[in-house]
């Protein structure tokens, strides 16, 4: 049994032998645990990865995005004062409208070496997840800034829907070509909950991003591929829209929620990528308490598979508890 096909058993709910894994490691683990997370990466392999090599030419990009002054591939400028976790932009690049002929779309994303990457997927068994992450809501955060953007979102001026088609239409062209290659899924992203609900009211999420989502979801669909989705926070509102459009697979914050409300709703209608709880537990909980949590996912998740064991090696967690949730999901296997 592959990984590959571990995961496919997983989203189509056929009882895996055993439930796949991820471990998504910040450079802070790394850098603050650099043998310990090398100890747990080779005794609990991943089962779905990222090909090593996509692009005829890389986006340009300056810095280090971890680490103090980074400028990514549109231009935005990001400023870090911790060493391995993710920075703020304090300068958006539009600061008024007559801004949007600044927004440069970085074109090399859209060139994809789709041989490469075909040989990427034939050498690995294991599930390959295409290397673009579209972004839409916190992209348009990012250009505007995201004070600005949420006071948009509530006004409605002309110009953000001028923004909107910028970043959508470029983000349609970067799946559509990811979409001709062999990968096994696409992806993409928005953090969208806080820790209480969503940043903006459910009414305008279906009005101006489950569209867009859509044609995300209808492109990986429309070539054979699964659509697998991150959004941290309370987004309970939303899981409906996106069963119904048809999401294979979900990594959010379920601890930020109710599982067993996520359960009753939602068990075996989507796979739930991890996670168990970085904010509480895996800095500061006990071994209990980690095997609670992951017992607590499985009794309330599981459906024949729909579960993935995802986790996250992030800032201040104790490598111990990251340990003990691959440990104790693997104990779960029939």
């Amino acid at each position: 049994m592959t990984s590959r096909e571990l995961v496919y058993q997983t989203l189509n709910k056929q009882c895996p032998k055993r439930i796949p894994r991820q471990l998504w490691p910040l450079p802070w683990a790394k850098e603050h645990y650099a043998q310990r997370y090398e100890q747990i990466k080779q005794k609990y392999p991943d089962d779905i990865v990222g090909p090593d090599v996509c692009y005829f030419k890389p986006p340009v990009v300056k810095g280090d995005m971890f680490k103090g002054t980074f400028i990514d591939e549109w231009g935005c400028v990001w400023e870090n004062e911790q060493s391995g976790i993710v920075g703020q932009i304090k300068n958006p690049i539009i600061k008024s409208w007559d801004d949007l002929k600044n927004i440069k779309p970085p074109q090399e994303l859209l060139g994809v070496d789709v041989e490469a990457v075909n040989a990427f997927c034939r050498k690995s068994d294991k599930f390959v997840l295409g290397g673009a992450c579209p972004r839409p809501f916190e992209r348009m955060q990012f250009l505007r800034g995201s004070e600005n953007f949420l006071m948009d979102m509530a006004l409605l001026p002309d110009g953000l829907f001028e923004l909107f088609k910028i970043v959508h239409q470029f983000n349609v062209r970067e799946l559509q070509a990811w979409a001709k290659t062999d990968v096994d899924a696409l992806w993409f992203m928005d953090d969208w909950g806080s820790q209480r609900s969503l940043l903006i009211s459910p009414q305008a999420w279906r009005t101006y991003f489950k569209p867009l989502y859509k044609e995300y979801i209808d492109i990986a669909h429309n070539s054979g591929k699964k659509a697998f989705m991150h959004s941290d926070g309370y987004i309970i509102d939303i899981l409906p829209d996106l069963i119904e459009l048809g999401l294979d697979a979900i990594n959010s914050q379920i601890f930020c929620m109710d599982i067993q409300k996520l359960g009753s709703l939602f068990r075996g209608k989507i796979t739930f990528w991890g996670e168990i709880d970085r904010q509480q537990i895996l800095p500061y909980g006990s071994r209990e308490d980690v095997v609670n949590a992951v017992k607590l996912v499985k009794d309330y998740l599981y459906d024949n598979g729909s579960v993935i064991a995802q986790c996250e090696f992030g800032a201040e967690a104790n490598p111990d508890n990251v340990e003990a949730v691959f440990e104790t999901w693997d104990s779960f296997s029939v």
